[in-house]
């Protein structure tokens, strides 16, 4: 079995976090295990709590994985606060994270906090030179970088200055763009641009897009798919989730991680450009 470890935080209402990257691995045939940074009270409607582990629980809970079963790609999402990034870093650092995707969850879409801002320069200090891909949306690349993604031309300074820190590459999300038909990711590697391009759909029911879309791209890099075509196959398989998406619950409803099994693959234009 291809294998796989999302370290992150349990969404009860089961649309994000934990609940949504153990559904779009097993989507796509891929063993999927956890450790559990934090439990959150939470539904369509917001986060109601944070609750997070104990750094003592979150180690035992990644060594007992990695000693017995073992991984072959790992993805981590909301890390709390730097005290649970330390205990992250350590695996990091021993090398014990292959295929590293690094989700760098900080504001929930109904705008909670999600890591502590003190914990900022943790991340990108201590975890961000292992990853082999960083998945921040804009709110998130603005905050991490000081830099106003207004245009195509600061999106990739963006993506050059999140590279710097050390990681083999990046990924810009653009679902936040506003005032456009289309929704673009920009890719990065030190080497070339690359631009994954669909059309926007016109829903809120977006809850655990993020999650979902890093954790595809964590099942396909687990089952050997170069990057760019891992981030190919992710994203058609999160346009096809959102595309199917129905409104649970009473507020902003989670994807639909089943609806690769009958959707239609979107059309998606990729322009590669050398940089």
């Amino acid at each position: 079995m291809i294998r796989a470890l999302t370290i992150a935080g349990s969404d009860s209402g089961g649309g994000a976090g934990i609940q949504a990257d153990l559904k779009t691995f097993q989507e796509l045939d891929v063993y999927g295990m956890s450790a559990i940074t934090a439990l959150t009270a939470q539904n369509t409607l917001g986060v109601q709590g944070v609750f997070p582990a104990s750094a003592e629980a979150l180690r035992a809970q990644i060594s007992s994985v990695l000693d017995d079963i073992g991984t072959d790609a790992v993805k981590t999402g909301m890390l709390v606060d730097e005290e649970r990034i330390n205990v992250v870093a350590e695996f990091a650092q021993d090398g014990k994270l292959p295929k590293f995707i690094l989700d760098p969850v900080m504001i929930a879409t109904s705008g909670a906090e999600l890591l502590d801002p003190s914990a900022k320069e943790a991340l990108m200090n201590k975890l961000f030179p292992y990853a082999a891909l960083i998945t921040p949306n804009i709110p998130e690349a603005e905050a991490i970088t000081g830099i106003e993604a207004n245009s195509l031309k600061s999106r990739k300074d963006i993506a050059k200055t999140i590279l710097s820190y050390g990681a083999e590459a990046v990924l810009l999300k653009g679902g936040h763009e506003e005032g456009t038909d289309t929704i673009t990711d920009i890719y990065y590697d030190g080497a070339e641009f690359r631009y994954y391009t669909v059309p926007k759909i016109n829903t809120v029911h977006t809850h655990g897009t993020g999650c979902t879309y890093a954790a595809a791209i964590t099942a396909y890099s687990a089952a050997n798919k170069e990057m760019k075509d891992a981030i190919y196959a992710a994203k058609c398989f999160i346009h096809q989730a959102i595309m199917e998406a129905s409104p649970i619950g009473g507020g902003d409803g989670p994807v639909h991680h089943a609806a690769h099994r009958t959707a239609e693959k979107p059309p998606i234009f990729t322009e590669v450009e050398q940089g």
